[in-house]
């Protein structure tokens, strides 16, 4: 039966009327949800293609072995090493997130294939996995930092059960001064692992804390690296429970730590952590969703994948630190992965782009955690790397930001990277600090991996000069704090504006201002020199990551500025630097005028090609968006062509990391949509597995980048709060780029903390719905071009309009209903 059926009998149409009321929607969030279950009928193939489990903080894939469920916890806040680590300067060796296996194994191969069903219940946050009458259900507590594995047994001939939970490394691990100690035990009959990681100062430890109720549980060390519990045999039913804690404090008792978050599950039980952890699930549904269908089944699939991207995003990112690109927690091999322990912000933008329309603002407060913590380590890397003032967000950075460098090193570390003295000229000295330094940072990317000889490991350099692939990339920093700007317009808070955003917003700013490599020149514009264009281009000119960067920064920081009537003195200043602002870079191409990368000249790369697809800047920027009216439209539409000289296909490629259809979706292009989201989603750049995650970063970095991408591509395609140009007022556009094949449903958030519903059928918008969080002035684009608007506030027909733009007063809580009146 196609799902066509559920589509209609949840409201999908336009809403019938009752007695003169305008009805509330009726979405049935546990069927729609549902769709993005991930069910298998035999064992996942490989560790790496298990079933997610996770409560933001700790987590692990579910998978099996014939005669066991299998798991490996991890935790967001578990790092080996800090940045300024000397013993990691062979590239991918620096490990972070575990904290141990678990086993649980019935001692028969049960988990074959025969009578096997495994689910995971999206809606619920729960894991099953069954074989006859043996289920196991699988949750990881939405409020405390518990595991808890619940199985019914009513096979007759169920024999012992037992419990491993085993060291990822050998017990002693040395790398230099930097050590790893892991160490297993038995503690008030629960079986313990913990682990501790130093070097010089730096401290981070975790613990693991197993116990099982309701079955009689022996205790023991079963070998130096396990620990181990043996069920009574025939126990049903039963629950392990497995808590976690992690700290960089070495005087914190993390045993007793997870001790106590265990009796506090064993005293609640299964069946009510249960309930309430459904609760925590349902709420987060009930947030916002998205319902497709097409006559082909696409639209369907893509609107699983965005569920499911939100499910795995809810399930990784509520703790202290942000889920890693590479690997999120959901390593499976140990602790080590491709690209390590450090942050790319390009990469980790891919999972955080898109949580603003959907609604679960508070899945990104780990991200801003994270980079408000390191706002005075960046403080310093300004200074100290580029003699500049303000802030410095390194492209790839450890969790606790930029270390602190000697004088004469950051001294003569200016003097190299803004190209004052020559490379060859480099002292032994630094040359002798920079060795042992992690490769991967942005401030070192220019080394080299040159392998072992003769028992010394090489460190090269990537070229004859400063620079590598991260090394000179300053836009990060304007992204950064343009995220924090959009949060202000989300939620309309003034206080986070005040106290987090603005910040952000001057730093990046003022370290453009006084960035020694930005000069006034005689055509009267300032110009940025010596500085990449992301990964490929080195030593540009002008580049158009950079120029996009400080035309969106610039407004902004101006109009926050105005916002909180601080700073005025500041305002003209900023302004100058803006109206003085070298355009960006552009050339002709086939008659037709397109960007580019750079001017010349350039140390590495094409300066006369397309701007990043990966990046897109001037769109991340709102410097162009057609819907808006930008000024900038025309070359933007080039551009974008410019990459698609065949036009867009159902056989166009994309990319995993790819914002092209981002950028073709703010120009409005609805095949964009039809094409290009599906695409991503299924590129051949990557091979996806059975659960939906893909390895394209290399070993052990399960991932759902691609499924980022393409949610946030789906949001804009549906509903656009865009401003003309940044910092002006945020105008809201629905359907912007939508495929009349497909039929739609869907409640997002927009810029004004404005909450969005709209309905399209058959190629036609039935109906909108906007709910005003914080009140303010509503800017509506007329989804009915060329007809009228009626529009209802709280129940009650209220005006009409055939403007092109509505605009209307609302005050925090209003509900307004616009439908379609007669056509003009």
């Amino acid at each position: 039966m196609k799902i066509t059926s559920l589509i209609f009998s949840l409201a999908f149409l336009v809403p019938s009327w009752v007695h003169g009321q305008l009805p509330a929607a009726r979405i049935d969030y546990g069927q729609l949800v549902s769709r993005a279950d991930l069910v298998y009928d035999k064992p996942a193939p490989r560790s790496e293609a298990g079933m997610p489990v996770g409560n933001g903080r700790m987590g692990s894939l579910v998978w099996t072995a014939p005669s066991a469920i299998r798991f490996q916890i991890n935790r967001n806040d578990v790092f080996a090493n800090s940045s300024a680590s000397n013993n990691f300067y062979q590239r991918n060796t620096d490990y972070c997130g575990g904290t141990g296996f678990v086993d649980i194994d019935f001692g028969q191969a049960l988990f074959t294939g025969q009578d096997f069903r495994q689910r995971l219940s999206c809606y619920d946050g729960l894991v099953t996995v069954e074989h006859g009458a043996l289920k196991a259900s699988i949750m990881a507590l939405s409020d405390e930092d518990v595991m808890a594995v619940h199985v019914e047994d009513g096979r007759p001939d169920r024999g012992a059960v037992q419990v491993d939970l085993r060291m990822l490394r050998d017990a002693v691990s040395h790398r230099g001064n930097h050590s790893a100690v892991s160490k297993v035990s038995v503690v008030d009959g629960y079986i313990v692992l913990t682990q501790q990681f130093t070097e010089d100062d730096y401290y981070c430890g975790s613990a693991v804390v197993i116990g099982v109720q309701g079955a009689g549980a022996q205790a023991e060390l079963a070998n130096e690296s396990t620990s181990r519990l043996m069920l009574r045999p025939g126990s049903s039913p039963f629950t392990v429970y497995i808590a976690t804690a992690a700290s960089f404090d070495a005087r914190e008792d993390l045993v007793a730590a997870a001790v106590k978050k265990l009796r506090t599950a064993e005293g609640e039980g299964f069946e009510r952590m249960l309930a309430s952890h459904k609760t925590w699930w349902h709420h987060f549904w009930e947030k916002g969703f998205i319902q497709l269908h097409s006559a082909d089944g696409v639209a369907d699939n893509v609107e699983k994948y965005y569920t499911y991207y939100l499910y795995v995003m809810a399930s990784s990112s509520r703790g202290k630190y942000p889920t890693k690109f590479n690997g999120m927690l959901w390593s499976t091999g140990g602790d080590t992965r491709q690209w390590g322990a450090l942050y790319w912000g390009a990469n980790q933008s891919c999972l955080y782009n898109a949580l603003f329309a959907s609604n679960r603002l508070d899945l990104l407060r780990p991200m801003f955690d994270m980079y408000t913590d390191m706002y005075e380590r960046c403080a310093l890397a300004a200074r100290q790397q580029w003699g500049s003032k303000g802030i410095y967000i390194p492209e790839t950075v450890g969790f606790d930001g930029p270390d602190s460098l000697p004088e004469d090193i950051a001294r003569e570390m200016r003097a190299l990277y803004l190209v004052q003295k020559p490379w060859r000229e480099r002292s032994t000295a630094f040359n002798d600090y920079a060795y042992t330094k992690l490769p991967y940072l942005s401030r070192w990317n220019w080394k080299l991996d040159g392998g072992w000889h003769e028992g010394r490991w090489l460190s090269l350099t990537k070229d004859s000069a400063a620079f590598g692939h991260t090394s000179h990339i300053l836009s990060r920093s304007a992204k950064i704090a343009y995220k924090y700007w959009l949060y202000y317009q989300y939620t309309q808070d003034t206080a986070w504006l005040r106290k987090y955003a603005y910040p952000m917003l001057k730093g990046v700013a003022e370290f453009y201002r006084h960035f020694p490599n930005v000069k006034k020149e005689s055509d009267g514009k300032y110009h940025i020199y010596h500085v990449n264009d992301n990964e490929a281009l080195w030593d540009g000119h002008n580049t158009v990551e950079e120029i996009s960067a400080m035309m969106g920064i610039f407004p902004v920081v101006i109009e926050a500025s105005g916002i909180l009537k601080t700073d005025e003195a500041m305002r003209p200043v900023w302004q100058e630097f803006l109206s003085h602002l070298s355009p960006l870079p552009a050339r002709v191409r086939d008659g037709k005028t397109v960007w580019m990368k750079s001017l010349a000249p350039v140390f590495h790369g094409n300066p006369e090609g397309l701007p990043d697809g990966n990046t897109m800047p001037t769109w991340y920027f709102d410097l162009c968006n057609k819907a808006a009216g930008s000024p900038l439209t025309g070359v933007a539409e080039n551009t974008f062509d410019a990459f698609f000289p065949r036009g867009i296909t159902a056989t166009t490629r994309v990319g995993v990391l790819s914002r092209l259809p981002i950028a073709g979706i703010r120009l409005g292009h609805a095949e964009v949509t039809r094409y290009l989201i599906p695409n991503q989603l299924h590129t051949e750049e990557t091979e996806a597995m059975p659960n939906r995650m893909d390895q394209r970063e290399g070993r052990q970095t399960t991932n759902v980048e691609r499924l980022g991408r393409a949610a946030e591509a789906l949001q804009e395609a549906l509903v656009q709060s865009v401003p003309r140009a940044p910092g002006e007022a945020p105008v809201i556009y629905v359907f912007p780029a939508w495929p009349r094949q497909w039929d739609a449903n869907f409640e997002l958030l927009c810029r004004g903390d404005f909450l969005v519903s709209a309905s399209m059928l058959h190629g036609a918008v039935s109906t909108v719905q906007i709910t005003a969080q914080a009140g303010g002035t509503c800017r509506l684009a007329n989804p009915w071009p060329g007809g009228s608007a009626v529009i209802y506030k709280n129940g009650k027909r209220w005006q009409s309009s055939s403007a092109k733009l509505l605009v209307f007063p609302t005050n925090t809580e209003d509900v307004f209903h616009i439908l379609p009146g007669k056509k003009g």
